[in-house]
């Protein structure tokens, strides 16, 4: 299994100060949120955490990889604006296991495109911050058989 999960609350793109839209930070109920998702996948033998390098993802997946005594490892194939034949093969490159932090633009393009691919989908699906897809490990084509989401935390 590989879980794909979008980054938890944070503020206000329109109110953000800082020059760089990569270092706006999750919101107090974004870190309610990320300390759920510990919660629920620190239950799951996670091999590896993954995430795009804007600060909202690092700090989505910080607590669940410091739980099970890992780095997080950050890629820009997870980035804002990336296609999603370029996420698929970071994906085909991962441990069974592992954990991907990305963004609302990235993750249903992917759903999307893996669906249009033959991915069979379990469940609607929901795009709301902190979900956390289920995959299939591709295979060597590229190939996911299954994808479902569960909802964003209750915080």
């Amino acid at each position: 299994m590989l879980y794909v999960v979008r980054h938890a609350k944070a503020g206000s793109r329109h109110d953000w100060d800082g020059d760089d839209d990569t270092e706006r930070p999750l919101t107090k109920p974004g870190r309610r949120q990320a300390a759920a998702l510990t919660d629920r996948l620190g239950r799951e033998a996670i091999s590896a955490v993954w995430s795009s390098p804007y600060l909202r993802c690092t700090q989505t997946v910080a607590p669940l990889a410091a739980a099970c005594g890992l780095d997080v490892r950050t890629d820009d194939r997870l980035g804002e604006g990336q296609a999603y034949e370029r996420v698929l093969a970071l994906l085909r490159e991962l441990p069974d296991e592992a954990v991907v932090c990305s963004h609302g633009d990235v993750i249903p393009e992917l759903i999307h495109a893996l669906s249009r691919r033959g991915t069979r989908l379990l469940t609607p699906p929901d795009w709301g911050k902190a979900s956390i897809w289920l995959l299939d490990p591709p295979d060597a084509d590229g190939h996911v058989a299954t994808a479902a989401v569960e909802p964003p935390p209750d915080v």
